[in-house]
């Protein structure tokens, strides 16, 4: 399958970024291309990660940063977020690595985790300059909590704050006002019943220059696939290739997604 060419910049990266749906293969090319090139089930499932333990370290931003897990809590159905997963590790280390290549800037920016879990990805944006709300179900925000008092303190570049948002809910308008830069997200493309309260919670959050970045992790093709059908009806998609990551923490179980609002279309004019 040819791949579409990439283009340089996208919202607020400018970086290369290879354009999803714009030839003819649509959502489901770009799924196959994933799979047929990357071979995701071929590399070792958490090759970053370890859900058995109690904390994860990772080394970012010139310190070393300890991310509390509870491993118990994955026994409880449709609970994934009390965990790192990869694609968080990816995620967080390429906002690193962007911003220490120039492609990328977080200071003062304001900017949500979306389905933070244990908020690496928040926590890494905040010492990066960013003022960050890391959102989750109320369940899961005392984790959250106990994870930015760890590894954001006062010396942070920027700040982070908990806020509870459960998808397809109104957002409290605190979370939009100012309009938000950036909204971040690992892992939140899990199931099909799950994409419209994601697409709908994206539209929500979205102003006209909101830059959405997006790991995902490839576990199944049809729920991908069924993600980005949804999503091109009102967002410019993006993929940005693993050269654009961190040298270190390359996936092909991994896919990282750069999404814009569509601008409203222009009504017909009749003459």
């Amino acid at each position: 399958m040819e791949m579409d060419p990439p283009r340089l910049g996208m919202g607020a990266y400018s970086g290369p970024v290879r354009p999803v749906g714009d030839g003819d293969g649509g959502a489901a090319g770009e799924t196959m291309l994933l799979w047929a090139l990357g071979q995701p089930a071929a590399q070792r499932h958490n090759a970053f990660v370890r859900h058995g333990a109690h904390s994860l370290t990772l080394d970012a931003c010139g310190r070393r940063l300890s991310l509390l897990q509870s491993p118990s809590s994955m026994s409880t159905p449709g609970v994934t977020g009390a965990v790192v997963w990869d694609s968080g590790v990816v995620l967080a280390k390429f906002l690193e690595h962007a911003v220490d290549s120039g492609l990328l800037t977080l200071r003062a920016a304001r900017a949500l985790e979306l389905g933070a879990g244990c908020g690496l990805a928040g926590c890494v944006a905040a010492l990066l300059g960013a003022h960050v709300l890391l959102t989750d179900l109320p369940d899961r925000l005392k984790l959250l909590r106990k994870n930015i008092d760890l590894n954001v303190g006062d010396d942070a570049r920027g700040s982070a704050r908990v806020a509870q948002l459960v998808w397809a809910d109104d957002p409290h308008p605190d979370l939009l006002n100012p309009p938000l830069d950036y909204v971040l997200g690992s892992d939140v493309i899990y199931s099909e019943e799950a994409v419209d309260d994601l697409l709908l919670t994206l539209k929500h959050l979205s102003a006209p220059h909101t830059t959405i970045i997006l790991a995902a992790e490839l576990r199944n093709d049809a729920v991908l696939e069924c993600f980005l059908e949804a999503a091109m009806a009102d967002f410019q998609v993006g993929c940005i290739e693993q050269q654009q990551w961190h040298p270190d923490f390359r996936s092909t179980r991994v896919a990282l997604f750069i999404l814009l609002k569509k601008p409203p279309s222009q009504p017909d004019v009749l003459l």
